[in-house]
């Protein structure tokens, strides 16, 4: 049976074929795929390196040097897996709880910097390096000053609830908490930067991640916060977060970026690294 379709039928198909593509794409909501709306904001800045868009990066100092960095106290639920540099300062060695050599680059080298002579079980890792150590508190306190120093594009996105977002580089400022809920995107070039800066405390829920898209680097995502982070349970965390307080990961939760605390980081079963 042949069917001959006019101009207002090919019409009719065309729109229902487009509808079906748009409502497969948007997922599920129950394991599917994200759907996030445009970028909603792209900051003017210079960008690392004076080539990418939103602000110039935060001035890191020595501190960058370190994975993880904490002045009262580093905890540890093993087995974490750490990649990169340990310090803590100026509290004693002792004040590494839970902590073993093999959790940090897998026990090679000298990965866990002490103000303090070090103190077993991390004896063969370890190294008293106060001066150093000083210099990069010093640098991290810098840093979030500088972080927080800078002009935001925009104040008080979302009312501090910024999940399902998707975000383009620029300084993203808040005077309340900030929560992310459900996933956040961040879409950007390898030189574009972000800062985010909140007057409360940082969150991201349970199995919440944060994805990086259009090649977006989490060296170049800065989060500064005055009070306490709160990274919830296998969530995926991306960026530098700068806390004048602590840092706590719940269990199985992962960062690729750094903890940086004025007090404390503890860790439960995390992955911290590249």
């Amino acid at each position: 049976m042949n069917i001959k379709y006019d101009g207002y039928s090919k019409w009719i198909i065309w729109l229902v074929m487009l509808l079906t593509a748009a409502v497969a794409g948007c997922g599920d909501g129950d394991g599917g795929s994200t759907a996030f709306p445009p970028v909603t904001s792209v900051g003017a800045g210079t960008g690392a390196g004076g080539t990418g868009k939103g602000p110039a990066p935060v001035t890191m100092g020595t501190a960058a040097n370190y994975r993880i960095l904490a002045q009262s106290a580093i905890t540890n639920i093993p087995t974490s897996a750490i990649t990169g540099q340990v310090g803590l300062s100026p509290a004693a060695s002792s004040f590494i709880a839970g902590l073993t050599c093999p959790e940090v680059n897998g026990g090679v080298g000298t990965s866990v910097h002490v103000a303090t002579a070090p103190s077993a079980p991390l004896t063969a890792c370890s190294s008293n390096d106060s001066v150093a150590l000083t210099t990069a508190i010093a640098d991290k306190n810098t840093a979030l000053t500088d972080a927080n120093s800078r002009a935001a594009d925009y104040n008080e996105l979302g009312a501090g609830s910024i999940g399902g977002l998707n975000l383009g580089p620029a300084k993203y400022k808040w005077t309340t908490n900030v929560k992310i809920p459900s996933s956040l995107m961040l879409t950007g070039g390898a030189n574009d930067v972000w800062i985010f800066q909140t007057s409360g405390t940082l969150s991201i829920s349970s199995g919440v991640e944060i994805i990086l898209a259009g090649g977006a680097l989490p060296e170049n995502i800065y989060w500064a916060v005055t009070s306490a982070a709160d990274l919830a349970t296998t969530s995926k965390f991306k960026g530098t977060i700068i806390s004048a307080t602590g840092i706590a990961m719940k269990t199985g939760a992962s960062i690729n970026g750094r903890l940086l605390a004025g007090t404390a980081v503890t860790l439960d079963q995390n992955v911290v690294g590249p």
